[in-house]
């Protein structure tokens, strides 16, 4: 499928594919919305707050679906550093981009400069490997469809970043957040940029409780899922 690098609103890039008129990232701004959705109301949690306590000498566990330019990675590591917090991160993606399209994506510029050689290392890493990149931060890059994710009690954080429901429905279904809920350990987070009815409905048919969230700008609202009783 055909793919070209565009400029979203907030100055960042992201890849969009004109067959779909879908893109990798908001097109109202890739980097403020994975921001808002992933770090503010997924990451954030689990510093400084009540709602987990977290060891630092303990790594917080992370799964992406949708590893995708590595924005999110780039971004968990840059926040991570700033509490020397040790993260275990495993993106899966079905499609993996090319190095060539990586590195045509400014998120060095726009993020944290001094930290170019771990944007490239995110790429460069060798698939269906855990790779040390840094002190505090190990990447495991999967490449696997989401349907085939058969993790258990494995991780703290899902970071649920499929394509839209508009192009890609199966990917949002009941069957897929009952292997999410099994992924996740007793009281772990799945956050969404998405918040359909069907989507929220499927959550709730898994397992999880959900609710939702002011979603990041350009977006109403979005979607937080942990194991518990329903908030809507």
């Amino acid at each position: 499928m055909k793919r070209e690098i565009i400029q979203t609103n907030d100055g960042s890039t992201t890849i969009h594919l004109p067959d779909w008129n879908e893109s990798y990232h908001s097109k109202h701004g890739a980097v403020q919305e994975a921001y808002h959705v992933f770090i503010k109301n997924g990451f954030s949690l689990f510093e400084g707050t009540e709602f987990l306590k977290i060891d630092k000498t303990n790594p917080i566990a992370i799964l992406e679906i949708g590893f995708g330019t590595g924005l999110n990675a780039f971004i968990t590591f840059v926040e991570a550093k700033k509490t020397n917090q040790v993260i275990d991160y495993v993106g899966v993606e079905a499609y993996p981009i090319t190095l060539e399209e990586a590195f045509q994506m400014n998120y060095v510029e726009e993020i944290d400069a001094l930290e170019s050689s771990l944007f490239k290392q995110i790429h460069e890493s060798n698939w269906e490997e855990k790779n040390k990149l840094s002190e505090i931060f190990l990447l495991t890059k999967r490449k696997q469809f989401f349907q085939d994710v058969k993790d258990e009690n494995a991780f703290d954080l899902i970071y649920f970043d499929a394509f839209g429901f508009r192009v890609q429905p199966e990917l949002w279904s009941e069957e897929i957040f009952v292997s999410m809920f099994k992924a996740l350990k007793a009281n772990g987070v799945l956050v969404t940029y998405a918040c359909r009815t069907t989507i929220k409905n499927a959550m709730r048919s898994a397992g999880f409780s959900v609710e939702k969230l002011p979603g990041a700008p350009g977006k109403r609202e979005m979607l937080r899922a942990t194991k518990g009783l329903s908030k809507i």
